[in-house]
């Protein structure tokens, strides 16, 4: 090991962008979207007439899934290899170039999936499933494939909705995030003004210096008004096309046509939510903990997270690696040794370097493997966030045997392995941690529980209130920033003066997917309910665990929580779930008082 912070390798997969085996892989893969749509017009896969099953039918079936498995294997690996160079530099022309051509070209991927999903959902799927050990292997997507064929547009609606859609949704899409990246205001800090770009603005919520925030609240508030009218027109465009296209499609409401993509159902939803909202009070003790701590009467937007008690602690590499694997060791030699691999074999990129994405992520290379990248500064933080990516690839892992179509893990489910690898080296952390230590590491925690189910559940409320007016007319800036204080107000209740009245200008998820919101709460609770169950019968856990994340794109959410005997559409998981964070807020009322 060693204290220098490591670029990921990516020569096991190809030797570079240029090189021979990336140039034939990579025309290779996309001339065999040509061959699969032949293969398609061969077959007449579409919306059938007949419902009717038979043995050709079958073989057209397993040839198909056969080669869709085959072409999606590689096209992950070739999107992913591709994403780490122009994460990595912006400046790599080459890496551009192929992402643009590659994203241009698997745009026909999307509209062949419609077709195969019109195809499976108008057939008989019960004698499908009977007949064929491939269509038996894949029943879950096969089962997906025949509940969305029954909301599907006809097959030229479909297609004119993609191909608008980078025009129309997209465009709004990115008219906000170039409005936003662009944004910049002055902001008087320390007695001296300085103009900031946006993004610098909003990191000055975790200054220590209360006046420091302030001054970047007020200028980030007047810095949104000015761009409002124009946030507005694209917010109204996007949910416009969006309550248009479900309507459509048949769904009753806007939450509807999302329940079904993220493996949950309407009951699971409700009983997660009705959790979430009895344990607002808890929160609100923390909320008032925390002004106490700042010595303040309420806390303000900007307070949130503030930082409090002695986060000083400087992590180097090395010490960082040995950690991680001694605290993934407590859970497992497998997890232990599965951390040893992805730093021996180089999967990780952490040094914050010009022309890198900020953030962090991961991503599956080839069955089994990952790339994990960071921006490590050296903060407890950035410890906590390799653990939480390398869960993701340890979930990449879990799904080595499965083929693309058994593993299409929904957002709900994505998030189980990261957490719960978080949360092991967060305890690991508590463990012989000082009061002021310990402050703020429950600080942190807290405040990011706060966002998840707090904040999270305004911004639900939020985006359900924008649907419903938007069926009756477009909505003004103003308005917008009436209903997002609205679901500020009900959520965190009235000890938070000022709130932020543009949150809705602010986040780019309101801008993309519908209700990107809730599964952030879910992939939260129910891994902490994992974690839970862990500390109850650890060895039981460990016996069902890797197999639980293996068959995460195998079932739904419920039917997977029956496996260790929850039950998602009643109280009482989520209730343990919040009960973790409930323990938490105990211990930092204490330690503050």
């Amino acid at each position: 090991m060693t204290n220098q912070l490591p670029n990921w390798d990516m020569t096991p997969i190809f030797p570079s962008l240029e090189s021979a085996q990336f140039e034939t892989e990579f025309h290779g893969a996309l001339d065999e979207i040509d061959a699969l749509s032949a293969e398609f017009d061969t077959f007449s896969i579409r919306r059938r007439e007949s419902a009717e099953i038979d043995t050709d039918f079958v073989a057209q079936f397993e040839q198909i899934v056969g080669a869709w498995n085959t072409l999606e294997e590689r096209l992950d690996t070739l999107g992913s290899y591709i994403t780490c160079f122009v994460t990595t530099d912006a400046k790599n022309e080459v890496a551009k170039a192929r992402e643009s051509e590659f994203e241009t070209r698997v745009v026909a991927l999307g509209q062949l999936q419609t077709r195969l999903v019109a195809w499976i959902g108008s057939s008989d799927i019960e004698t499908l499933i009977q007949q064929s050990q491939v269509a038996k292997n894949h029943e879950f997507f096969v089962r997906r494939a025949h509940f969305s064929a029954s909301h599907q547009m006809s097959e030229s609606e479909e297609n004119l909705a993609s191909s608008l859609s980078p025009m129309g949704l997209g465009g709004w899409a990115k008219l906000h995030g170039t409005v936003s990246s662009l944004l910049s205001a002055k902001v008087n800090i320390d007695g001296e003004e300085k103009s900031l770009p946006m993004s610098a603005i909003r990191a000055l919520a975790s200054d220590p210096n209360r006046e420091n925030r302030r001054a970047a609240f007020d200028s980030e508030i007047a810095a949104w008004q000015g761009v409002a009218p124009t946030l507005a027109a694209a917010l109204n465009g996007i949910k416009g096309f969006q309550r248009e296209t479900r309507a459509r499609r048949g769904f009753v409401d806007d939450v509807e046509p999302t329940l079904a993509g993220n493996s949950i159902d309407a009951a699971t939803l409700s009983a997660m939510q009705a959790a979430c909202v009895a344990a607002f009070p808890d929160f609100r003790r923390y909320m008032k903990a925390k002004a106490r701590a700042l010595n303040l009467e309420k806390l303000a937007w900007f307070d949130l997270i503030a930082p409090l008690g002695e986060d000083g602690k400087k992590w180097d590499w090395s010490e960082t690696e040995t950690f991680t694997e001694e605290n993934f060791g407590r859970y497992s030699p497998r997890l232990a040794d599965f951390a040893r691999r992805s730093f021996e074999e180089k999967w990780i990129d952490a040094p914050p370097i010009a022309g890198k994405v900020g953030g962090a992520y991961c991503t599956g290379t080839r069955p089994g493997e990952s790339r994990v990248l960071m921006n490590f500064d050296g903060s407890f933080t950035a410890v906590s966030t390799l653990a939480h990516e390398l869960g993701h690839a340890y979930h990449n892992l879990c799904l080595e045997s499965r083929t693309p179509l058994q593993s299409q893990i929904p957002m709900t489910l994505a998030e189980t392995a990261s957490i719960f690898c978080e949360t092991l080296v967060f305890e690991g952390a508590v463990q012989g941690a000082s009061r002021e230590e310990r402050i703020a590491l429950l600080d942190n925690a807290l405040s990011r529980n706060l966002q998840v189910v707090v904040d999270i559940h305004s911004r639900f409320r939020f985006e359900q209130s924008v649907f419903e007016k938007r069926g009756e007319r477009e909505l003004t800036e103003t308005e917008f920033c009436d209903l997002m204080t609205s679901a500020q107000r009900e959520t965190y209740g009235e000890d938070l003066e000022p709130l932020h009245p543009y949150m809705w200008a602010v986040k780019g998820h309101y801008y993309g997917p519908k209700f990107y919101n809730y599964p952030y709460t879910f992939g939260l609770l129910l891994a902490l309910g994992l974690y839970a169950h862990y500390q109850k019968e650890p060895e039981t856990f460990r016996a069902k665990y890797d197999d639980f994340l293996s068959k995460c794109g195998l079932s739904d959410a419920q039917t997977l929580g029956e496996e260790f005997g929850f039950d998602l559409r009643g109280s009482e998981f989520w209730e343990g779930s919040l009960g973790i964070i409930r323990a938490q807020i105990d211990e930092f009322e204490k330690l503050i008082a």
